[in-house]
């Protein structure tokens, strides 16, 4: 970042009248100044790894590079269990492991509990179990409902899916998709997260959002080599 500030406070003055250009050899030269320790990079990574539960190759990862993880590995095995249970619809399984892990999570989250029960209740209408699905309505999610006018709105879009034979003409159809499944599933994975003091989110895509604000910034004031493919990191001319 210090790198792109540098240009981005240059004087607006000597950019009034036409951008900067700089050149390969003159960026490359600026950005082999910065310096990066491989320490730093290494706990990148690693944070990268376990918050996103690649827990053999964050084990792989510490082995080869002495790079300690934030938390015990063997907590990510478990957490990765509750998110594949969510993701496979065996929502009831899935609170059952949050529960092992550490009861408080569903207990202080009430917002976490309620859409863990309102997947269970979209897994039941998926598998056509209408009766049993209007019943655990009724009885789980009714009196949260009343409680929370978020829940109750919630739950009664819920219940629409009901009322269609046909889902895919429902208007709130979506919640049938996996990418609810998917949804649900990282919201747990990220109260897991925070339960036991770790960053929900990685660091690396907020830095990688960084990089792209950066050179949008510079753009304005600079015509330069930019990083167009963040999958390779290779530079390009602007030409290219």
């Amino acid at each position: 970042m210090s790198l792109f500030r540098i240009f981005i406070n240059q004087d607006d003055e000597d950019m009034a009248t036409s951008k900067k250009v700089i050149t390969r050899d003159e960026w490359e030269k600026k950005l082999n100044a910065v310096k990066l320790r491989k320490q730093d990079m290494n706990t990148l990574v690693m944070n990268f790894l376990v918050t996103e539960g690649f827990v053999e190759a964050a084990d792989k990862f510490q082995r080869e590079s002495g790079t300690k993880p934030e938390i015990d590995l063997a907590t990510i095995t478990d957490r990765m269990a509750v998110k594949k249970a969510v993701q496979n619809g065996n929502v009831e399984d899935a609170i059952e492991k949050v529960n092992d892990l550490n009861p408080e999570i569903l207990d202080t989250n009430p917002e976490l509990f309620f859409h863990l029960q309102q997947q269970r209740l979209i897994e039941l209408i998926r598998q056509g179990k209408t009766e049993e699905a209007l019943e655990f309505a009724q009885e789980e999610l009714a009196p949260r409902g009343e409680e929370n006018q978020a829940f109750l709105q919630e739950l009664e879009k819920t219940v629409a899916l009901l009322v269609f034979e046909d889902a895919s003409n429902c208007p709130v159809k979506d919640l049938l998709d996996i990418s609810h499944r998917l949804k649900t599933a990282s919201e747990v994975n990220a109260a897991i997260l925070t339960s036991q003091s770790h960053e929900k989110d990685p660091k690396l895509p907020s830095l990688l959002k960084m990089l792209i604000w950066a050179q949008k910034q510079l753009d304005e004031k600079a015509v330069y080599p930019h990083i167009n493919d963040l999958s390779t990191g290779q530079l390009e001319d602007p030409s290219e």
